[in-house]
């Protein structure tokens, strides 16, 4: 019986993967699930696991440096949110990565891989080059969700992402999804050639502004091409309206 533990820091992650696996792998042993790079490694190094489903965004060590500091005896599948562009380059390498939310169907495919690949034949070295080199560094895809179910929202469906609180919601032409993460650090990994903060609590994509009417006091109202609402500027913000 071949061997794993599961590494993601969201709960609903991990047991949204775990439900899938005993679909898709009945015959997988799951030791168990860490929450985070150290948890990972300490219980890499105490179970000894086959393989290890592994997150790559998480806080303190990342799954990258997980992956670096384990013997090629133990397999890894990355677990992700890359973009399609990033994971096909290192695709060849890998013994195979999940691009979440994962699929019964696709860790079927996960199952085959590990049983015909080789461990010799697994360049991990060139996965992690391929990683770091071909991620544009801005944020392609976005991990919406509620509860259990996770979904996957491009960035180029996005018209604006407004502020409630810790959390955001990213707005669609059709569609509401709620984010888990701030507006601030949600800015910081957004193209600012394509996304403009416009206010304390919106943050807009740019050819998505049809229209923007200045107020007498120096505020912008933004007419949306997608959407029917209008958006409202602060002064403080005003300035980047001139490079309209």
């Amino acid at each position: 019986m071949t061997t794993a533990i599961l590494v993601d820091d969201e709960a609903n992650v991990l047991s949204h993967l775990r439900q899938q696996l005993s679909k898709a792998w009945p015959e997988l042993s799951v030791l168990g699930t860490a929450s985070n790079g150290r948890q990972a490694l300490d219980m890499i190094g105490q179970l000894n696991p086959e393989i290890v489903f592994l997150d790559i965004h998480m806080p303190g060590i990342s799954g990258l440096d997980v992956a670096k500091q384990i013997s090629n005896d133990t397999r890894v599948v990355f677990v992700t949110a890359f973009d399609q562009h990033a994971l096909d380059a290192f695709d060849a390498a890998a013994v195979d990565y999940l691009l979440k939310p994962v699929s019964v169907s696709r860790l079927e495919q996960t199952r085959e891989r590990f049983a015909s690949a080789e461990p010799a034949n697994i360049d991990l070295s060139a996965v992690l080059d391929a990683l770091k080199t071909d991620k544009s560094g801005h944020l392609e895809w976005l991990r919406a969700g509620k509860d259990d179910t996770i979904e996957l929202v491009s960035v180029d469906d996005v018209v604006y992402f407004q502020a409630d609180q810790k959390y955001t919601s990213a707005f669609t032409n059709d569609r509401e999804y709620l984010l888990r993460q701030g507006i601030s650090a949600l800015e910081g990994e957004l193209d600012p050639n394509r996304f403009w903060r416009i206010h304390r609590s919106i943050i807009v994509r740019i050819d998505q502004i049809a229209q923007a009417r200045k107020d007498l006091r120096g505020r912008y109202v933004v007419t949306l091409r997608d959407r029917k609402e209008k958006l409202r500027s602060s002064t403080s913000y005003g300035h980047v309206f001139k490079q309209m």
